[in-house]
């Protein structure tokens, strides 16, 4: 019996979505995205500010908006050749500090995994500026 429960448990891990990879919604990510804006710019004519501009950020690599000063660490990821993706904006998004450590960033993250979603639905409506 414990074999069978151990093979049923292993099936829905291997077939569950990822909840924190799912379809955002990129209206509910432009008001959550509302909280970036002090520090980040979407959209014609958008700029760097405390954060860099972020327009084509999904497959942009890592440190890479021209004119931004990087942190030290966000330019030891771009040695390593990150690129930014779902994946790793999913991460960095949860939690900055733990993600990239020694970012300059002071934003503590979004908690909702909904909430990121949206957000990354939201920017890649970026991705021709």
């Amino acid at each position: 019996m414990r074999n069978i429960l151990a093979a049923a448990f292993a099936c829905l891990v291997t077939v569950a979505p990822s909840p924190t990879l799912a379809a955002g919604d990129a209206a509910k990510g432009e008001a959550v995205f509302k909280r970036c804006t002090a520090c980040h710019a979407v959209g014609d004519g958008a700029k760097n500010k405390v954060g860099p501009e972020l327009n084509g950020i999904i497959g942009r690599k890592v440190a890479a908006a021209p004119g931004f000063n990087y942190s030290p660490a966000f330019k030891a990821k771009a040695e390593e050749g990150w690129t930014w993706d779902d994946t790793h904006l999913t991460e960095y998004l949860a939690n900055p500090k733990a993600y990239i450590k020694g970012t300059k960033m002071a934003f503590p993250g979004l908690k909702k995994p909904e909430e990121i979603a949206d957000v990354i639905e939201y920017l890649k409506t970026f991705q021709t500026q």
